[in-house]
């Protein structure tokens, strides 16, 4: 008989205890260091908030710096920046905007406290801009913003975040666009049509081409929406919807482009520019700098009983021109019919021609301005009778002054014939021998080489019109759209009286709508006013450069971001 071994319990029992304490310690050794790691994230996720705390103080700061230098340059331009670089300095966000920054202490990062550094890296010249105006040029100077924050008490108060930005305060000329609006802009042509340059709008695009194709070559920028559609619905105008390419970006939501005048950029106020000043106006105010009255080297103020031509504001309009030399530029008898307004004309004529000869020759005002006339303001202010309006006319301008010419009026202006459009590049794009030229005005009409006054009363049958090439950029008013109404767009910017039917309009320029007409009110759209020409447009390119710009062409002012970013304590690059 076989005796069973005993089973020694014990002896195992004691292997399991052992077991069981090393897996304890194991346990502990990990809880431990899951403690520890907790502690270590948390230390490090409130020394990461803190630290991001800080840079948002520090941009702040940055900002509050930018604020000021924004509305300094608005309002007084960029030698009013140098001037107030020591009082930007000194400028750190306060507890008297917000209790909030009585947790922050800020300095410049070269240790001083309480300062926010500012320094100018490139002087004022014209040069290309950055950002989102890349591939525009501008006068401009760039600054560099440093603030470094950090809390002021509590843990890690020697955590300190440091925030750079750099801008450019620049001064952009409003010709480079092929087609600025200050307000709403609609373009809706019934043919194929190339925009060849740069396009902004500070209120909407409505882009609808009728059975076209619209191409925008260049970027479109809108303060509002870029919109494929109509603007009023109760436009008359039937379309079947063309396609719209855009080659370049087209963004909506961007920054408002103004005029420096001191007031707000609304079409009315803008008008203003091409106003005569009212009584004790400071030519050196905001809006007196951007008066053409107060930038022409000549003024031809026209009334029931006169007509007065001086010398410009740059001597004080002190040179009077006697009436035997200016009646050799200028007719005050002239009168035709305006089918779309339906009144009869009574405009001051300005033979260009004539003028570029007086100009070399006279001995009244070439003398002290030591060059030849390049801008001249005229208003017809004679009180219109009923039935008229007033209106100025510049004929024989093929040829312009050696230096170029704008004209300005705050009158409705008519091209007749060709401008500034030398004969071996007429009804081309090519610029190459044009002079600099702006036309600028409460609307533009363009009247073509075959223009008769005798026959503007006639019907459209007899008002043919005849090939036409204008290269100047324009500044004019527009009729908007409403009351069921069409502006006309942007491709009947430039009006007609004429049967253009098979004649091709060359235009060569900039377009620029910046408030609606005082005068010529006439809205776009009725009988026998015209048929519409082939339509030749580019932007011309001269406008690029500095030294082919218009004279007295407008500067809008912006200020452009050109970099922001963390940088290290007490650094400033």
């Amino acid at each position: 008989m076989k005796t069973q071994r005993p089973i020694h319990c014990g002896k195992r029992g004691g292997y399991a205890l052992m077991i069981v304490l090393v897996f304890t310690c194991i346990a502990l050794v990990m809880l431990a260091g899951a403690m520890t790691w907790t502690s270590t994230t948390a230390t490090l996720t409130q020394r990461n908030n803190q630290y991001y705390n800080a840079a948002a103080a520090a941009e702040a700061a940055t900002e509050k710096v930018i604020s000021q230098m924004a509305r300094d340059f608005q309002m007084q331009g960029q030698a009013a920046v140098d001037y107030n670089l020591a009082n930007y300095r000194a400028a750190v966000p306060t507890t008297a905007e917000s209790a909030t920054w009585a947790d922050f202490a800020f300095s410049d990062a070269q240790g001083n406290g309480a300062q926010t550094y500012v320094n100018k890296t490139f002087d004022w010249a014209y040069t290309p801009l950055q950002s989102q105006y890349v591939g525009l040029y501008g006068l401009a100077a760039t600054y560099r913003i440093v603030s470094n924050a950090r809390a002021a008490s509590g843990l890690n108060t020697n955590l300190i975040a440091g925030v750079k930005q750099e801008i450019q305060v620049s001064s952009i000329p409003l010709f480079q666009f092929a087609i600025f609006y200050s307000m709403d802009m609609e373009l809706n042509p019934g043919a194929n049509m190339n925009i060849t340059g740069r396009v902004h709008t500070n209120g909407h695009l409505y882009t609808q081409p009728n059975s076209a194709t619209l191409t925008y070559q260049g970027d479109v920028t809108a303060v509002q929406e870029v919109e494929e559609d109509d603007k009023d619905p109760d436009d008359p105008t039937s379309r079947n919807p063309g396609s719209v390419v855009f080659q370049g970006a087209h963004d909506s939501g961007v920054s408002s482009l103004n005029l420096p005048i001191g007031t707000n950029n609304s079409p009315a106020a803008v008008h203003a520019v091409v106003e005569l000043p009212p009584a004790g106006e400071d030519p050196n105010s905001p809006m007196g700098q951007q008066r053409y009255y107060n930038k022409a080297d000549l003024v031809i103020l026209v009334s029931n009983d006169v007509v007065v031509a001086t010398s410009g504001s740059w001597d004080g309009f002190g040179i009077a021109v006697p009436w035997a030399q200016a009646s050799s530029f200028l007719n005050t008898n002239v009168t035709f019919y305006n089918a779309r307004e339906n009144k009869t004309v009574q405009a001051t004529q300005l033979d260009v021609g004539a003028l570029a000869q007086w100009s070399t020759t006279n001995s009244v005002v070439r003398p002290l301005l030591g060059r030849d006339v390049s801008s001249v303001f005229v208003a017809d202010e004679r009180a219109p009778s009923s039935g008229t309006e007033p209106g100025v006319r510049l004929v024989n301008g093929q040829s312009l002054p050696a230096l170029g010419l704008t004209v300005a009026t705050p009158d409705p202006l008519y091209v007749q014939g060709n401008y500034n459009a030398p004969s071996a590049y007429l009804g081309t794009t090519n610029t190459t021998t044009t002079l600099p030229a702006s036309l600028v005005s409460d609307a533009i009409t363009i009247l073509s080489p075959a223009w008769s006054d005798a026959n503007s009363t006639k019907s459209l049958t007899s008002r043919t019109a005849a090939n036409s090439t204008v290269n100047a950029a324009i500044i004019s008013g527009i009729v908007p759209s409403g009351n069921g109404h069409y502006s006309g767009g942007v491709e009947n910017f430039p009006r007609f009286l004429e049967n253009w039917s098979g004649k091709t309009f060359t235009y060569n320029g900039s377009i620029v709508g910046m408030f609606s007409s005082q005068i010529a009110t006439g809205p776009w759209g009725g009988s026998g006013v015209y048929n519409p020409p082939n339509r030749n447009w580019a932007f011309d390119q001269n406008f690029m450069n500095a030294s082919k710009l218009p004279p007295g062409t407008p500067m809008i002012r912006a200020i452009i971001r050109a970099c922001w970013a963390l940088v290290a304590p007490n650094t400033t690059s």
